[in-house]
């Protein structure tokens, strides 16, 4: 990986006497669009909450850019979060909402406006400065959370399911539009989803989550197509284990009695992958393996 950000060691959480961390690691690279996917209480949001800087881990250590930033606060970290309700300020203009942070850091006037003009033609609001939050559409908001989040160019962006609450329609256009917004920052995002299409079009790297542990972290070909586990073939690529015997081998030829009474035959070097969804529901080059 070129240009490791961001390093997590060993990151392990508990809330009382409930695990939700344990002793995770996972690296970052500039620029770089990496999603973690998994169901509901796996632990993606705390891990997430964890990089921002709004919990503490137990044990273990946060790294960005090389420099152990475990003990300092968001607002010392080079790091801004999107969530899923957009939480804009209602009574400012969408101007206001996004040079906000800046203007809390005292940032000259001159600065912010650029910073603020620059953010709206990136995220496609141009003329949108003056409509207040209540004016815009569900996916106009959430282009301005990102505008907002995104206008101090920081070096990691953490978008915590910031499409959850759009329609199917919009969701999947605004997945392309991300996207692409990612590649124009050349900021690495940290995005969180339980949505296995969203995570394979989408990233760079997925790793997938379960109980607070990393099952499996690869490229959207890699998870789906060589599952390291039960879990994530099941999780991600809709497959899973099928349990059988050996009965016979001939000539460099194995036939497979599987439960049920089932068999097929196999080369000594074929690779076998069973699947209950068609190809064309994985990444978009997927095609069959033989």
């Amino acid at each position: 990986m070129a240009g490791e950000l961001l390093r997590l060691e060993g990151i392990t959480k508990s809330f009382g006497p409930t695990p939700v961390l344990n002793g995770i690691g996972l690296t970052v690279g500039a620029g770089e669009f990496v999603t973690l996917l998994g169901p509901s209480g796996c632990g993606k949001t705390t891990t997430l909450r964890i990089v921002a800087g709004l919990e503490q881990p137990d044990a273990g250590r946060v790294y960005l850019s090389g420099r152990d930033v475990t003990p300092l606060p968001p607002d010392k970290r080079d790091v801004n979060t999107v969530f899923q309700n957009y939480a804009l300020f209602p009574h400012m203009n969408v101007e206001a909402n996004i040079g906000y942070s800046m203007r809390i850091k005292r940032a000259p006037k001159g600065d912010i406006k650029r910073a603020v003009a620059g953010a709206l033609e990136l995220v496609r609001l141009n003329g949108y400065q003056k409509r207040m939050p209540d004016e815009l559409s569900g996916g106009q908001r959430q282009r301005v959370a990102i505008a907002r989040a995104a206008v101090a160019r920081p070096k990691i962006l953490l978008l915590d399911e910031p499409l959850g609450a759009l329609d199917l329609q919009l969701r999947r256009q605004m997945q392309a539009e991300l996207k692409t917004l990612q590649r124009e920052l050349g900021i690495a995002f940290i995005y969180i989803t339980h949505d296995q299409e969203e995570a394979l079009n989408m990233s760079d790297r997925i790793a997938v989550m379960r109980n607070g542990y990393f099952e499996q972290i690869g490229t959207p070909d890699d998870v789906y197509r060589r599952p390291e586990t039960d879990f994530v073939a099941s999780f991600v690529g809709g497959g899973g284990s099928l349990s059988g015997t050996v009965t016979a081998i001939r000539d460099g030829v194995a036939e497979i009695t599987f439960d049920g009474g089932a068999k097929m035959t196999v080369g000594s070097r074929a690779e076998i992958r069973l699947s209950a969804i068609p190809p064309d529901n994985g990444p978009e080059d997927a095609t069959d393996e033989a």
